[in-house]
């Protein structure tokens, strides 16, 4: 049998190994080539739902209660179309259902060829060690994914630009939102390393009745990313509820409001309700029916959104008032871009990073549990959990006594021997209120904070005023196009936002990620232009732009191996301006993946 040839380079990534992040080489790899077999992933399923609160009547009923999935569940979307009386209006819900299939990275191949042969086909691979990556060549068609020693390393082949492409687009989504409120259109992508992801994300629009003009209806918006961790069943639970549980919150109180709104600390305070009471059916309220009804199958199912946890973040747009309440539990982060008088962007952070590392979060916890020591150790609370706010955690959460109880009983996880004076996490949100200025083209991104480590708030911001310019400029005839040629006109060079500032020392996260890349910082021609998602768009710079080699050996990592270069990633970017009213929601086709239903609003 002839042999095959592996043609090693030299460390390109290192993992930096319980969050210590070394200095590494520059990436080298050989130029790309032969085929392989990108993983699929399905596209997560989107539910969409209008309905209209009505001061005076019951609230509408949403359709909740379906088994908690992964959001990456393998589904294929269609159109089922529910309607029927809520208060004066209509509700509409669209799910999905089916699956597709799921295919591995690499592809093995039935014989080898000789090394030095040029006949021979060449392929550019990935060998993953414990603590660091190599690239190279493989010479010949023999089997390429394997096991290469006894210390666990394997061989992989990598992904070419365009399966990488095909991989970062296969779940992108993107509407227009043609109702006149001030939204024009939303994109969103996710993209796993974890198996499966941990990642959320859900999106909805009420229709409620102006209170001072009978005929008129204005829109609620709501956009919401979750950052699972130890586990997916977290985040599912608040893609499921965590918006109708805001929504009945803020419905009760703009209804007990005497004028047009209530008190901006009311609805800060409904929305912060809404987050709360979640948590505790989450957490409390599962424990005492699991404890009633001593069923271990009851308990592996209610418990495990305690168990297991995720941040938050969550925007609220009210229509009438122009106002954005952006709530944030945790580490998820969400940024505003607005054009400044000499053109460029200015990015304004709407969220703070609630970690141990945040200065302020730190003094609350040790303010809150006095004469403990290590209630913030190494940036962690109790020297374990990353986020001081988030949802589930119940090991942080429950007293010793109900642990006990469970352990006993049915399972659960041991507490930390420095747990005395629970709870120590809360899924209390720090809310923060902006005025919107849709006539000005103002957008938003939120993403989880695997997009942050990759990337300043300058550069995302930056990244979406470039990717608005580069589709001012073309050649489309969209209504959505025009809007924007006529705000921003056409503009080249370098990315166009204002300075910000860095290394402040208010606990955000920095992209450390470039450092374990081995990247500089200060590199300014590494972005490009290439997808029509500005969500895949920033993944894709964020991942390394220009760079395609880095790019598909990032992609090219399986998981468990690709969580110690990158996390899961959830991106939103929301466009705020007026434009064409017809009361529809449409699939924008061209930054959509396909299978995606046509319309995705009735026409009201």
């Amino acid at each position: 049998m002839r042999c095959a040839a592996l043609r090693l380079f030299r460390t390109t990534f290192q993992s930096p190994g319980r969050g210590i992040t070394k200095p590494l080489q520059r990436l080298s790899i050989a130029p790309l080539g032969g085929p392989s077999s990108a993983r699929h992933f399905a596209r997560p399923r989107h539910l969409y739902q209008t309905a209209r609160y009505v001061s005076n009547r019951p609230r509408p009923e949403y359709a909740v209660g379906e088994p908690i999935r992964s959001s990456m569940y393998a589904r294929r979307l269609s159109v089922a179309l529910v309607s029927g009386l809520v208060g004066y209006g209509a509700w509409y819900s669209y799910k999905g259902n089916g699956t597709d299939p799921a295919l591995a990275v690499s592809r093995a191949y039935s014989s080898a060829g000789k090394a030095g042969d040029a006949a021979a086909p060449t392929r550019n691979v990935l060998v993953i060690g414990a603590n660091e990556l190599h690239t190279g060549t493989f010479v010949g068609d023999g089997p390429i994914s394997k096991h290469v020693d006894g210390e666990g390393r394997r061989v992989l082949e990598m992904l070419t630009p365009e399966q990488s492409t095909q991989k970062m687009r296969s779940s992108e989504e993107s509407y227009f939102i043609n109702r006149g409120q001030g939204v024009v259109r939303y994109d969103l992508v996710q993209l796993p390393s974890n198996d499966p992801i941990e990642d959320d994300h859900a999106e909805k629009i009420i229709e409620v009745p102006d209170k001072t003009e009978a005929s008129k209806i204005n829109d609620w918006m709501f956009w919401g990313v979750f950052d699972g961790h130890s586990g997916w069943t977290t985040s599912a639970k608040l893609r499921q509820a965590l918006i109708r549980s805001v929504a009945q919150e803020l419905n009760e109180t703009y209804k007990a409001a005497p004028g047009a709104f209530p008190p901006q600390d009311a609805i800060e305070g409904a929305i912060k309700m809404g987050f709360t009471r979640l948590d505790d059916e989450i957490v409390n309220e599962s424990v005492q029916k699991v404890l009633k009804q001593k069923s271990k199958i009851v308990a592996a199912e209610l418990l495990a959104p305690a168990l297991s946890g995720s941040c938050a973040l969550l925007s609220f747009y009210d229509s009438k008032s122009k106002l954005l309440r952006v709530a944030c539990t945790g580490d998820s982060r969400a940024v505003l871009g607005r054009r400044s008088e000499n053109g460029k962007w200015s990015a304004t952070p709407l969220s703070v990073d609630q970690t141990g590392s945040n200065p302020d979060e730190a003094a609350r916890m040790r303010k809150l549990h006095p004469g403990e020591e290590h209630v913030v150790r190494n940036g962690r609370v109790l020297g374990g959990l990353e986020p001081t706010r988030a949802f589930g955690d119940a090991s942080y959460k429950w007293t010793r006594e109900i642990s006990d109880r469970l352990r006993q009983s049915f399972f659960g996880r041991s507490q930390s021997p420095l747990l005395k004076t629970p709870p120590y996490v809360t899924a209390e949100p720090v809310v923060s209120t902006t005025k919107i200025e849709p006539e000005k083209g103002d957008f938003v991104v939120m993403a989880t904070d695997g997009l942050w480590e990759m990337l300043t708030n300058e550069e995302v911001v930056g990244l979406v005023g470039k990717w608005i310019e580069s589709q001012a400029s073309s050649t489309s005839n969209s209504q959505f196009d025009s809007v924007w040629s006529k705000v921003f006109g056409s503009q080249t060079g370098a990315l166009p936002v204002e300075a910000g500032k860095t290394g402040s020392g208010d606990g955000q996260k920095t992209p450390y990620r470039m450092q374990q890349w081995g990247i500089s910082p200060d590199s300014k021609d590494r972005f490009v232009v290439k997808d029509k998602n500005a969500a895949t768009h920033l993944i894709r710079n964020a991942l390394g732009g220009k760079n395609d080699d880095q790019v598909s050996a990032l992609l090219t990592l399986p998981s468990p191996y690709s969580r110690r270069y990158r996390d899961d990633l959830t991106v939103q970017v929301i466009f705020f301006g007026y434009g064409e009213k017809t009361g529809e929601v449409m699939v924008n086709k061209e930054a959509t993946a396909p299978e995606k239903p046509e319309v995705f609003s009735a026409k009201l």
